[in-house]
């Protein structure tokens, strides 16, 4: 009893985190995203240059997204007979990418953003950076907002001790916190565009859209691993 209770308010402050972090966020988040130009460089990446409105100035913006891996292929699979223990979820920063292996074999994956400075370890509370480093899934929770929220263990003992020692070395301010509520969510109804454009516009959070997030939920359980890499 005593751990149910325990785990009822857990999901129940990470239910009020989230609906305040959407509150937030939703202040920081791009609008009326429009294309201006689009095209390859020389070594194939795709270059945007995006209009957006945010905060209520206009803002224009270029990302450079390196190329999707060619994985087009969506088969069924029977997600209760699959071992949790041979499931990895793989977080590629740099390539904008969530992949799903199971048995070291990629099954699905999906285009994905971030907080805004993409390549940025997550240190402190308030820093928009998504964490790197292993994690685990702890709770998969409907959220209206965003599809799903999947929560993970950030922070963990080795996030801990990321924070203590920037503290130590002086690169954070001694009174911040560490942070929490990082997960794996979708987007609000009109915001698959700033997937697709790659513009981070997240928390820490992991942002695919709310379509492939509906799709990743299914294999996810409570103890699947997560890397997340720069």
């Amino acid at each position: 009893m005593k751990l149910f209770i325990r785990s009822a308010i857990m999901v129940l402050l990470v239910l009020v985190a989230t609906t305040s972090a959407w509150s937030q966020t939703q202040e920081k988040t791009p609008q009326k995203i429009t294309l201006l130009e689009e095209h390859k460089d020389a070594n194939g990446n795709i270059v945007r240059k995006v209009q957006f409105f945010k905060d209520g100035m206009r803002v224009t913006q270029t990302t450079v997204s390196p190329p999707m891996p060619s994985f087009k292929d969506r088969k069924p699979f029977n997600v209760d007979t699959m071992n949790k223990d041979s499931l990895l979820v793989y977080v590629d920063k740099t390539n904008y990418l969530v992949a799903l292996l199971y048995k070291r074999r990629r099954i699905r994956q999906y285009r994905a953003v971030f907080g805004p400075d993409r390549l940025k370890d997550k240190t402190y509370e308030g820093d928009r950076a998504t964490p790197e480093g292993w994690f685990k899934i702890l709770s998969v929770n409907d959220n209206s907002n965003w599809g799903k929220f999947i929560l993970l263990n950030y922070p963990n003992d080795e996030s801990y001790k990321k924070h203590k020692d920037a503290k130590s070395k002086g690169l954070i301010p001694p009174s911040v916190g560490i942070g929490s509520a990082i997960g794996i969510h979708g987007t609000y109804p009109t915001g698959a565009k700033m997937v697709e454009m790659g513009l981070g516009w997240t928390d820490g959070c992991v942002s695919m859209t709310t379509e492939d997030i509906m799709d990743f939920y299914k294999f996810i359980r409570p103890g699947v691993r997560v890397y997340i890499k720069k």
